[in-house]
């Protein structure tokens, strides 16, 4: 490595850092301070640095055109300068490096100063009390001072740490007075200072005259406001400025709510003998308050007067009652009802109004003393059947206001009127259009009412017209009158209209019969208005407590339903909506629990059940019946009967009663017998029974052949063998176990006593028929 470039490093460098030291650059003034709006010169040492120089406000660089520059100097100018604090650097342009800088402090100085004369109490006249001057600045710990530029030498009028500073006028009336011209500054002073623009007047031209005292009047049509000044300067021209605004109350319970504010003003130079003004074009019956200023000529307003509200009388030229009727059909007497309307006054007029209604005939004899005119009732008048005129008369404070007056035409008069009236109904708002008559007509007037006492109209020039404000869910019945020059026409009414239709009538479930799977729901729908809605459908909502929302839909003419597909023991809720086009309604929620079984099952149990038990007790009585006819029934006493022989048939014929019922008939038997004698011959061991006959009688009859044959008597046979054949014939016949063999004899009647023959045993008998009567019943007992 070679020694002497090192060496020759070493020995350079501490020269160049040397000469740099000895030549360093700087910029002056350091720290500077302006007021501010000032300009300000910086100047910036360049000998000491190759090439030019540029600026920097605040790390910004500054045009070069701000700036001159010779071989050892740069200048930098800057214009008003308004900012506060700034930083101003001097940077080396090629290599920008800086090279100094310093930091300038601009003060503001007041601004916007003016002065006035005023008084310090508003009601004291003569010399203003005070002399006051404001300014404007925002910077703190600043003490002001007010001089008198203008004076022979600066005074000092007053001093303050605010923006704004006054002094008795009585101290300094000598330095200043009325008739000359002043000139004043106000000096800031703090680190810097500084001072505003000068400000110059004329005593005259600063004076603020107290505010003006002030009366207001209301006179028929115009409101007179009349205003007083108390300053002894009234000797001048003033300027005066009055201020009316329409107040709006809204009146909510009584109560006057946010006032809703107009205001004009206008403005008026007046002399010293005109202080009043009159203010007309004002709305009637409506609340103005009313405000007067004042200023002598260029000088400032003075404040305003205390307010004065007043009210505003009705103007005859504001109100036109635009008198009306409404005719009603003719009574069975011929007397015609007509009821007046007319544009009432506004219930805001504080007067007191009257009216009064009369009629008058529309061909009345003007010549007569008698014109047919007379009073009508409130609003109701009461016509016959020829033309007539209604007039009506308002009274302000008993004196008239104004009149009007309405054509009644006869109602037998042939009168023009509308065609084809129709109607409909758009948020609440009726429309009516028409078509004009043939003839021609000034205009329409269209009278309309909800309930045939309270009547509503408006006039129009067009063949349709707009009914608003009318009461909600309303049927109006509407009648349109074409108007003549100074007649009316025939009024014709359109079909009834509601003001706007609703929902539909409230839903009512009224009945609810739960099954085990079924349940069958009826409702009702009531409407309390006349203009519901139609319902379009019902829509049935039922759910099970923990389940999801069912619904079945039918349409508007149902009123019941059954629900199916329930489960059993399930308790379920269920409302009815009621659909229509222009809304809709719901009935209240209700609720029920479905059964367990079908309730058919027990009424075809119990049906069934009534029906066996029905059953029971028909067979029970009818049992019961027989039972008693068959106790009731005599039963026969074998004792009581009786053995005969009927002669012949004819005698057998007699004896059958008719009469009697089939269960009392005797029946025959036949009996086998070798003879007649068995029968006829007594069969006892009594030997004197058997020879008399007297306790018994026998007949015995014979067969169909020989039925003709007389009767053989019988005889009395003591042959052994006799005996000992009835004998036999009785054990035959005991055989049979009858008991008329044990009977006991009764007396036949018969004395005669027959003797026994002896009868040859035939070898072959014919069978022998033979009749048994018993006596049922004992002697004395009737059958």
């Amino acid at each position: 490595m070679n020694p002497f470039p090192a060496l020759f490093i070493l020995v350079v460098f501490p020269s160049v850092f040397k000469g740099i030291q000895g030549d360093m650059c700087s910029v002056l003034p350091r720290d500077l301070n302006i007021e501010e709006g000032s300009d300000a010169e910086i100047t910036c040492q360049t000998s000491c640095v190759r090439g030019k120089v540029f600026w920097t406000l605040d790390n910004t660089r500054v045009d070069d055109g701000q700036s001159t520059s010779n071989s050892t100097h740069t200048v930098l100018t800057l214009k008003n300068f308004s900012r506060s604090r700034a930083t101003i650097q001097c940077n080396s342009a090629f290599t920008g490096r800086v090279l100094g800088g310093t930091i300038v402090t601009a003060y503001p100085k007041p601004t916007n100063l003016s002065c006035i004369l005023h008084y310090d109490n508003e009601t004291n006249g003569g010399v203003p009390d005070l002399f006051t001057c404001e300014w404007d600045l925002s910077a703190l710990e600043i003490n002001y001072t007010v001089l008198c530029s203008s004076c022979s030498h600066q005074i000092e009028l007053c001093h303050s740490q605010e923006a704004s500073c006054t002094r008795d006028y009585y101290d300094i009336d000598d330095v200043i007075t009325y008739g000359s011209y002043y000139s004043v500054v106000v000096r800031a002073e703090s680190v810097l200072e500084t001072f505003s623009d000068p400000y110059g007047f004329r005593p005259l031209k600063i004076t603020k005259i107290t505010q003006p005292e002030v009366n207001i009047t209301a006179v028929d049509d115009h409101i007179w406001v009349f205003w007083k000044i108390r300053s002894y300067l009234s000797a001048y021209l003033y300027l005066c400025q009055v201020t009316y605004v329409k107040v709006h109350v809204v009146l909510h319970d009584g109560t006057p709510e946010d006032d809703s504010r107009t205001q004009e003003n206008f403005g008026r130079s007046f002399l010293l003998n005109e202080r009043n003004l009159t203010v007309e074009n004002l709305e009637s019956c409506s609340n103005y308050t009313f405000a007067v200023r004042c200023a002598l000529e260029g000088a400032p307003w003075s404040d305003w007067s205390q307010e004065k509200t007043i009210q505003v009388k009705l103007k005859k030229s504001d109100f036109k009652p635009r008198l009306w009727r409404k005719i009603t059909a003719s009574q069975t007497n011929g007397v015609r009802t007509v009821h007046a309307m007319w544009t009432k006054i506004p219930s805001e007029c504080p007067e007191k109004f009257t009216y009064t209604i009369k009629q008058t005939p529309y061909n009345k004899d003007v010549t007569g003393g008698n014109d047919g005119t007379s009073l009508c009732g409130r609003s109701v008048c009461e016509v016959n059947q020829e033309a007539h005129w209604i007039e009506l008369a308002v009274f302000r404070n008993e004196l008239p206001l104004v009149e009007d007056s309405v054509y009644v035409p006869a109602a037998a008069e042939s009168l023009p009127g509308v065609t084809d009236i129709q109607t409909s109904t758009v948020g609440g708002v009726i429309v009516v259009s028409w078509n004009a008559p043939l003839q021609e007509v000034s205009g329409y007037v269209i009278d309309y009412t909800h309930n045939g006492n309270q009547f509503y109209w408006k006039e129009t020039h067009y063949t349709n017209a707009t009914l608003s404000d009318l009461l909600d869910k309303k049927p109006y019945d509407i009648t349109v009158t074409p108007l003549l020059d100074d007649k009316t026409g025939r009024g014709t009414q359109a079909r009834q209209v509601c003001s706007r239709v609703g929902e539909p009538g409230s839903v009512t479930i009224t009945q609810v019969h739960p099954n085990d799977k079924s349940t069958y729901v009826e409702w009702g729908v009531k409407s309390q208005e006349a203009c519901s809605g139609i319902v379009v459908n019902y829509t049935v909502y039922y759910s099970a407590t923990e389940g999801p929302q069912l619904n079945v839909t039918v349409d508007g003419t149902k009123r019941d339903i059954v629900l199916k597909g329930l489960n059993p023991e399930t308790q379920y809720s269920i409302y009815v909506k009621a659909a229509a086009l222009t809304g809709s309604t719901k009935s209240k929620e209700r609720f029920f629990e479905t059964k367990r079984f079908d309730s058919k099952l027990g009424v075809v149990l119990g049906v069934s059940g009534s029906i066996v038990i029905a059953l029971v007790l028909v067979v029970g009585l009818f049992c019961a019946l027989q039972y008693k006819r068959f106790m009731e029934k005599p039963v026969p006493n074998p004792s009581h009967s009786s053995l005969a022989l009927w002669p012949s048939a004819t005698d057998k014929k007699a004896f059958y009663n008719p009469s009697e019922s089939l269960c009392a008939k005797v029946h025959t038997e036949e009996v086998q017998t070798t003879s007649t004698d068995l029968l006829t011959s007594g069969c006892s061991d009594d030997p004197d029974i058997n020879q008399t006959g007297e306790q018994s009688d026998r007949a015995v009859t014979p067969a169909s052949d020989v039925q003709n044959e007389d009767l053989v008597n019988p005889v009395n046979v003591n042959d052994q063998s006799s005996d000992v054949e009835c004998k036999k014939l009785l054990s035959s016949v005991n055989s049979l176990s009858t008991p008329y063999w044990s009977q006991s004899p009764v007396e036949t009647g018969r004395t005669k006593q027959y003797s026994r023959a002896p009868v040859q045993q035939q070898e072959k008998t014919a069978p022998l028929t033979v009749y048994v009567t018993l006596d049922m019943f004992e002697q004395g007992q009737s059958r």
